[in-house]
């Protein structure tokens, strides 16, 4: 049964997998501003060609471990969690302590990405039904997430969860969750 982990060295196999998986999409690319975008140009694409697989994922993992309580400049503190299945790698939940001006624009409190071989069998709406308690943990009574306007099953996640739409600011839906 899926369950939310703390990222672990243990599953660097499947992860890499799962990035992959991502980049075969065409994540990764200067104009993806996502969590899983940044990860890929940072860590996967300086890789390539001669570093083994555990070796950027133990850097990877130990400079999200510090985001909860250093971030980079302009972030915030955040707390990164995975969905998993056993040894296979789902998925991953960002939970943002807090907000600053960007992120109540169009990042929100949450930010999830499923790996495209596990979508579409309610692997987000289960991680993010897993993952509100945690957040409420950090005294978030109503998290915002947002998802991209053509996202349609993010949508539908977010929704399942109680989410209320609250507004479009450009392509991004704003939706509020209550965590309790």
């Amino acid at each position: 049964m899926p369950e939310l982990i703390s990222p672990t060295a243990r599953l660097a196999p499947s992860f890499s997998e799962a990035v992959d998986e991502f980049i075969a999409e065409g994540r990764g690319s200067e104009d993806d501003h996502s969590l899983t975008g940044q990860m890929i140009r940072d860590y996967v694409i300086p890789a390539r060609g001669g570093e083994w697989v555990g070796e950027w994922v133990e850097r990877y993992l130990a400079d999200e471990a510090r985001w909860q309580t250093e971030p980079p400049e302009n972030f915030v503190t955040m707390t990164m969690l995975w969905w998993v299945d056993g040894d296979e790698y789902l998925g991953r939940i960002s939970l943002r302590h807090y907000l600053n001006e960007h992120l109540l624009q169009i990042g929100g409190h949450i930010g999830y990405d499923i790996r495209p071989t596990a979508r579409r069998r309610g692997h987000a709406t289960a991680m993010l039904a897993a993952a509100l308690p945690r957040i409420a943990a950090y005294g978030v009574e109503k998290a915002l997430i947002t998802c991209d306007a053509d996202n349609v099953g993010s949508r539908k996640a977010i929704e399942r969860n109680g989410g209320v739409l609250e507004d479009q600011r450009g392509d991004k839906l704003r939706f509020w969750v209550p965590t309790v």
